[in-house]
């Protein structure tokens, strides 16, 4: 809903999206400190914007190396970019990075399983990791900004996308890209972040009070 749009756009210097980046990259920088230099980091679905926001790209000892499905522009000289999916980091060896950092990007990976496999790559890649992801059970869906989206039927969901501008969505009015763009997101619970990270401690990161989302680490 565009309502929703001001409050969750993280281009916007005082939105509620940016304002939790921002306490959240906090939160990771705590989370690195007390760590030795040179410090390599994979961003798993990132982009080299985020950092540049977050002040990193001028950081000579921190290497960081961003990987999504389509290789990203890079220009900075401590930042690589690479092509590759999250399920399946073959192209890395065990303990290659000091940290795996990852935001909002496990649950666009497919379903649970998959997800696992995500979580598994990431264990097996990185010394540490950080990853965040949206709240199952948060009243307003983050993609679509719209209450309680993820819990209505199938076929609601399909009418509102075809019918309305959702979220960040123009009217999608071909049924199947519809479907499609519902079943690219797989929002996940408290319960079933545990299951795929059971070492880990889980943050939780709050509005008026409500888990919006959750910061999963290992350090």
């Amino acid at each position: 809903m565009k309502i929703f749009r001001k409050f969750a756009d993280n281009k916007q210097a005082f939105s509620l999206a940016t304002k939790l980046r921002q306490k959240r990259f906090k939160l990771f920088k705590s989370f690195i400190a007390p760590i030795s230099r040179p410090l390599n980091i994979l961003d798993v679905g990132g982009t080299q914007i985020f950092w540049k926001r977050m002040r990193f790209t001028d950081i000579n000892d921190i290497n960081v190396v961003i990987l999504n499905l389509t290789k990203p522009e890079i220009s900075y000289p401590n930042f690589k970019s690479i092509e590759g999916d999250a399920r399946n980091l073959n192209m890395f060896r065990d303990n290659e990075f000091d940290i795996v950092f990852s935001n909002s990007v496990i649950e666009h990976v497919g379903n649970f399983k998959q997800q696992q496999q995500m979580a598994d790559e990431v264990k097996r890649v990185g010394k540490r990791f950080f990853i965040q992801t949206p709240n199952r059970y948060f009243p307003i869906e983050p993609h679509f900004l719209f209450p309680f989206f993820q819990f209505l039927p199938l076929k609601i969901q399909i009418c509102l996308l075809r019918n309305f501008e959702i979220g960040w969505n123009n009217k999608i009015r071909d049924k199947q890209k519809a479907i499609e763009k519902i079943n690219s997101i797989r929002l996940l619970s408290l319960k079933e972040l545990k299951q795929l990270f059971p070492e880990a401690m889980i943050y939780k990161e709050k509005f008026f009070g409500l888990t919006k989302s959750f910061i999963v680490y290992k350090g």
